[in-house]
């Protein structure tokens, strides 16, 4: 008998054990999956972009000139033309001084926070925050101090109370089970008012949120010398890699520090050159945005549940909460069953009780995509 036997029977006791499927098609709504055709409902390609022609041919054409792999990191001999033109048109598209470019959001998230907050400093974090950012503050060692979801008078209490050196509150912009908004206009006040830094990861923004989809920052108006923004390039970017931006001297003391960036081979060359093309087609995704935005609407106006519950949800982010981890399961499993993928979601991701169904939408899909979902759907409760 393994050691792992008795944890793998407990996982499976409690609807917890995870599994992967094998895709074998491009990244869009209709796939193969595990050899059978499913109309997909899990994927953050809010775009549409990931098998875009123009991002596969920029992707072509990176190749050809730069090779495959970066070979160090982006201090030795990592850093190369496309990073630096990447990083240059980040800054400018999301309004910040300087950008740096790191090979995924969590590797970003675990090298930002250690690097601006330590021993003597204090964590203020939004309890539903995405796992990295959960990491990235115990890593740091500081005072971590988690704050109820989107509690701004539990939060402010807690800043005026605090006596660290650094104080860094870190949030998400959209939250990735949920789909809801932060307030960041009102706690970037806080952030200001308390001598704060304001950490916003925007994973599930950028792209989306703002003016040509400049992101969260840009959607609330903000601007401060106290705000560290970081988003990611493998979501609605359609591509891969991360980036934070921010004034000039805080980007140069995470690029100083972040052991993330300092240690991690560079991000090859033909992922910078196909993201340059990708944040052109963002800049120019009116009509995107405003189709996914339609099929948000028709998806929240399509179904009507006795026992479910879909939360409202401003985003492509639409939880159906059903509460138990075997219904919630058996529910996705009896859509696969009929070609829908939506994938469950349990604790430890979600708190316990609340497990869901995550659907996430594409600019990719259709009205009729979003219809036959519906239809599924109530036919299942």
């Amino acid at each position: 008998m393994s050691e792992f036997d008795a944890g793998f029977a407990e996982l499976d006791a409690l609807g917890l054990r995870r599994r992967r499927r094998v895709v074998d098609s491009p990244c869009a709504p209709e796939l193969v999956v595990d050899g059978r055709p499913v109309l997909a409902f899990c994927s953050n390609d809010y775009l549409g972009l990931a098998n875009d022609p123009a991002l596969v041919a920029a992707a072509q054409e990176g190749a050809r000139l730069y090779g495959v792999g970066s070979g160090a990191s982006p201090l030795i001999n990592g850093h190369m033309t496309p990073h630096a033109a990447l990083e240059r048109r980040l800054a400018e598209f999301t309004g910040m001084e300087r950008a740096l470019l790191f090979s995924t959001g969590y590797m970003a998230n675990l090298g930002i926070v250690p690097a601006l907050a330590g021993r003597e400093d204090a964590i203020f974090c939004d309890r539903l925050n995405h796992a990295s950012l959960i990491d990235a503050a115990r890593l740091s060692r500081a005072e971590l101090n988690i704050y109820p979801h989107l509690d701004l008078a539990a939060l402010e209490r807690e800043l005026a109370s605090s006596k660290a050196r650094r104080k860094l509150v870190i949030t998400e912009s959209v939250f990735s089970m949920d789909g809801d908004l932060a307030p960041l206009s009102d706690l970037l006040v806080l952030a200001e008012r308390h001598g704060a830094w304001l950490l916003v990861d925007d994973a599930h923004g950028f792209g989306l949120l703002g003016p040509q989809g400049r992101g969260a920052a840009a959607h609330f108006g903000l601007a401060s010398l106290r705000l560290i923004y970081m988003g990611t390039l493998g979501k609605a970017a359609g591509a891969a890699g991360a980036f934070v931006a921010a004034t000039q001297n805080a980007i140069e003391w995470i690029l100083q520090k972040a052991r993330t960036y300092i240690f991690s081979t560079g991000e090859p060359a033909l992922i910078a050159h196909t993201l340059l093309k990708s944040i052109d087609l963002i800049e120019q995704g009116n009509e995107r945005r405003r189709h996914l935005a339609g099929l948000n609407a028709l998806l929240h106006s399509s179904i009507k549940f006795k026992r479910w519950q879909l939360l409202p949800s401003e985003t492509a982010i639409h939880p159906l909460l059903i509460g138990e981890n075997a219904e919630t399961m058996d529910v996705a499993s009896r859509l696969f069953a009929r070609g829908i993928w939506v994938p469950g979601i349990r604790p430890p991701t979600v708190p316990a009780g609340t497990a869901r169904l995550r659907i996430t939408l594409s600019a990719a899909h259709t009205e009729a995509h979003v219809a036959r979902l519906a239809e599924t759907l109530m036919e299942l409760e």
